[in-house]
């Protein structure tokens, strides 16, 4: 399990850290069933505050990646809605393609970008 957050970005670090983790569940580097440190622990790990890392690990369990248990902590177990993840994909998606569309990236460029993604998500 690798995290880095960068401290410099407009990103917010709880989302960093969110997107971290569902990055190491898509490459395999964390699989079905496996334990994330806790909240302290991660804290420490990564350098941040154990409020954010709770904040994450609380947006995890919402979108249906993990599972909280009192004893074993947070526990990644893929609980997602495959019809909602597209729907939400989907509205992510929209302005990301519209920026690239502005930014004059043709259809084919786009599709070829995503192929790139999927197939490196798919061969780590």
């Amino acid at each position: 399990m690798d995290f880095y957050i960068d401290f410099n970005s407009d990103e917010a670090i709880y989302i960093q850290l969110c997107n971290q983790i569902i990055m190491n569940i898509a490459t395999d580097q964390i699989k079905e069933g496996d334990s994330l440190p806790s909240v302290r622990q991660m804290a420490d790990l990564v350098g941040i505050n154990m409020h954010t890392v709770n904040k994450a690990y609380s947006i995890l369990k919402r979108e249906g990646f993990i599972k909280l248990d009192r004893r074993k902590g947070a526990i990644i177990c893929i609980d997602v809605d495959k019809l909602s993840v597209l729907a939400a994909m989907k509205r992510e998606l929209a302005v990301v393609v519209a920026r690239g569309i502005c930014n004059g990236v043709c259809r084919q460029d786009a599709h070829n970008l995503i192929d790139e993604l999927y197939d490196g998500f798919l061969h780590r």
